[in-house]
């Protein structure tokens, strides 16, 4: 089961409406290719890559256009932890603070 977390519902608005300020219809695209992209999480949970900036192995990323998908594998489950586009600062995202203890 692929869940998104709330972040991750923020951030894909965010990029809807980033794109829909030049075309709806691009925005709508990109939005279900990210979520379509996501669905194959379900059947392969370990298909990404683990993600460098944090030494977990169940938090991964994969990539759609320039966005870095992350997510996290807890038991049978698979979150969408947040969206980033490749040229940000990881660093300053929601994303990383998530494993801050």
């Amino acid at each position: 089961m692929v869940i998104w977390a709330d972040p991750a519902k923020s951030d894909l608005r965010a990029i809807h409406d980033f794109i829909a300020s030049d075309s709806k219809y691009y925005a709508k695209k990109v939005v279900q290719d990210i979520m379509d992209r996501t669905n194959i999480l379900e059947e392969y949970p370990r298909i990404g890559r683990k993600a460098p900036e944090i030494d977990d192995e169940n938090i991964r990323e994969i990539f759609a256009y320039s966005y870095r998908i992350f997510y996290e594998i807890k038991s049978e489950k698979v979150y969408v932890i947040g969206i980033i586009h490749g040229r940000r600062d990881f660093t300053s995202t929601h994303v990383y603070r998530v494993k801050e203890p």
